[in-house]
């Protein structure tokens, strides 16, 4: 008797370990990969492999705040991080550092075959010397590796650029639909969780894919949706995508400094049912295509001498000015010395008594250098800005006294301050966009407290724009010039708009790309 008791609890015990298993089984298996940057073809900066500060494995989850250990979102699949790099906006891609990056990408991918889906995480915007296209490329080969029947969510800022191969090689594609991106994490959140519901109910690939390319061209700072009409035209997304048989909807208005037949703007939806489908992506893109009129700067632009002399007059704190055309966030090479060569000619600025100004920031390893040597308190002189874009001012030579000293910054690397006259000037080891409070007062330096505080950005981020007396963005020269005119294009698509003001009305119906494994 004790022997069939026996016999029975231990069949007993191996069958729920056994179900316990099966079950465990049936999680998914999700891979994670993705390369993002913005590339300006229009500066003559480069960016090499160090740029991305790529991530790998387990790492990987550290990007996002809803895949930490305790989340609901990492208990629903079997995870394998492969390799997601996060470049600060810049430079051309070299081909090596593209190449390398893939390469380790597809080895690692590799290693853990097969997967039921796969996270793309990328911006959209990236550009790769000698190749059009490169997230469309990326994609490709990925696919080359896990096949095309693996689920593949694509997430994307909106101002990325959907190719039609992008949109062929994923399933589901989403983007921000804010800008400035404060919705960043919900947007990738969306697309993962999207990705997630598919596989864990077997619907699969969605059925249909709507594409609609709408020619137009413009840049971020024309398009925030802080303003009309881009907060109008964003507000009907969301709608759009909830409509029955639909899954997600989208509208990218594309990155304007590339010069490649992939830049303008395009407008997606997909899910199972057609008709819902195709009329979602079609709407949003009339929607676009009937306020191109509409779209102006986030805030009032002029010439710096202009914006100058508002701030030298404005009696409240702090006045800023947006170093628009040298963006590093856009793409710029952040180095260009212009603007900072104007401002250390006006006299207002050359006594220490004078209006108080911070400029952020300069490259200037040279000077750097000198100041770490000599000392918080020492005066120093050396060379700043024009290494890498030189074509509207040379570098300048720097003289002044040392304030601060920082180590360890991700970006800069090492930061100063140097004082000249009632300057501060940020002088960086490499360049850094400044964004934050904290980016100023771990320097010693005060914004609200200070007169003018001019940035190389372009629409202010949501610290800066709440802390904000007046604003203005100043139409400098640089890699990501904002009168479109003035760049040169040679291999975009055209007509486009604005390039083309009086180009006739486009066909805006939704064409069907093909799914991965047709």
């Amino acid at each position: 008797m004790k022997r069939i008791l026996f016999g029975l609890l231990t069949a007993t015990l191996i069958f729920t370990l056994g179900c316990k298993t099966k079950k465990e089984n049936k999680l998914p298996r999700v891979a994670i990969c993705g390369l993002a940057i913005e590339s300006s073809t229009f500066s003559p900066a480069q960016s090499g492999i160090e740029a991305f500060q790529a991530r790998r494995g387990d790492e990987i989850f550290t990007y996002y705040p809803f895949m930490d250990d305790t989340a609901a979102t990492r208990a629903r699949a079997q995870w394998f991080p492969a390799l997601r790099g996060h470049a600060l906006p810049g430079g051309i891609v070299t081909r090596d550092a593209y190449e390398t990056l893939v390469g380790e990408t597809l080895n690692r991918l590799k290693e853990n075959l097969p997967y039921d889906g796969l996270f793309f995480d990328i911006h959209g915007a990236m550009s790769v010397v000698g190749l059009d296209d490169p997230e469309g490329d990326l994609i490709q080969r990925v696919r080359e590796v896990i096949g095309n029947d693996v689920l593949i969510s694509t997430s994307m800022d909106l101002h990325g650029n959907v190719s039609e191969r992008l949109a062929h090689y994923s399933d589901m594609i989403t983007c921000y639909r804010m800008a400035p991106h404060e919705d960043a994490v919900e947007s990738k959140k969306r697309a993962l969780t999207n990705l997630l519901d598919r596989l864990e109910t077997g619907k699969g690939k969605p059925k249909f894919k709507a594409w609609v390319p709408v020619p137009i061209l413009l840049p971020g700072e024309k398009t925030s949706t802080r303003i009309e009409p881009g907060k109008s035209l964003y507000a009907k997304v969301a709608p759009a995508a909830e409509r029955e048989g639909v899954i997600d909807a989208a509208i990218w208005v594309g990155y304007a400094w590339a010069d490649e037949p992939r830049n303008h703007a395009v407008t997606m939806a997909y899910g199972d049912d057609k008709e819902a489908v195709a009329q979602a992506a079609e709407e949003l893109a009339e929607c676009f295509w009937n306020v191109r009129n509409e779209f102006e700067f986030v805030a009032p632009v002029a010439t710096l001498d202009e914006c100058l002399d508002k701030a030298i007059a404005f009696n409240d704190k702090p006045f800023i000015i947006s170093d628009m055309g040298d963006n590093p966030t856009a793409g710029g090479a952040g180095d260009v010395s212009w603007t900072l060569n104007e401002i250390l000619k006006r006299e207002a600025f050359k006594k220490e008594n004078g209006p108080s100004v911070i400029y952020a920031s300069i490259p200037g390893p040279d000077l750097v250098a000198k100041a770490i040597e000599a000392g918080i308190g020492a005066k120093v002189s050396g060379m700043v800005g024009a290494m890498v874009d030189n074509r509207y001012a040379p570098p300048i030579k720097l003289s002044g006294k040392v304030e601060a000293i920082k180590h360890g910054d991700r970006h800069a690397e090492t930061e100063v301050v140097i004082r000249t006259g009632s300057i501060d000037v940020i002088v960086t080891k490499k360049r850094k966009p400044y964004h934050h409070e904290t980016d100023f007062t771990d320097l010693g330096l005060y914004p609200r407290e200070t007169d003018i505080v001019v940035v190389k950005i372009g629409y202010l981020v949501p610290e800066l724009y709440n802390m904000r007396a007046d604003w203005l963005m100043a139409l400098t020269p640089g890699g990501v010039d904002q009168n479109l005119e003035r760049l040169g294009y040679k291999r975009i698509k055209r007509p486009m708009f604005p390039l083309d003001k009086n180009m006739a009305a486009p066909d805006l119906s939704a064409r069907f790309i093909p799914l991965a494994n047709e």
